[in-house]
């Protein structure tokens, strides 16, 4: 993950009060990953991959595999913006390795991912109300992104 991948689990970790595993993962070319490794422990845990968006999906589900092949007992996935391109439902349906991807609303979501049972979708309305209700009152909206326990 880059850099901000990491304060942000590590944010989400603290909060959780529990432990902190990082996938390293190379890049090639666009929308082609390779998972290298995993920097922590993973056996007989459920373990939760958080991300901004999702594309193809083809990153994710290598992730969630790598963490089953190192003994996780779930796996879930947490992501503000779902692309869903390509084969992304497909990969994401068809798959063992995820049990369950959290996505927001920022995107329209097709009939195919609204149909996968593996997919849920939260509204980030009441999030953006608070935000315009607090600006148009000249109120801080610094709270709302700062305080973590408005965030889990």
């Amino acid at each position: 993950p880059d850099v901000g991948g990491v304060v942000r689990a590590r944010a989400l970790a603290k909060q959780l009060n529990c432990d902190l595993a990082i996938i390293d993962k190379r890049r090639p070319r666009a929308n082609v990953s390779e998972v290298m490794h995993v920097i922590g422990e993973i056996d007989g845990r459920n373990c939760v991959i958080m991300d901004d968006m999702i594309d193809t999906a083809g990153t994710l589900v290598k992730a969630a595999e790598v963490l089953k092949e190192r003994g996780a007992k779930k796996v879930y996935a947490y992501c503000t913006h779902p692309i869903f391109s390509g084969p992304a439902i497909e990969r994401i349906a068809q798959g063992t390795a995820l049990d369950e991807v959290v996505v927001t609303n920022t995107i329209p979501l097709s009939a195919g991912a609204t149909g996968c049972t593996k997919i849920r979708q939260l509204s980030v309305a009441p999030l953006i109300a608070e935000t315009i209700q607090r600006i148009a009152k000249g109120e801080s909206v610094m709270s709302l992104f700062s305080d973590q326990e408005n965030l889990f």
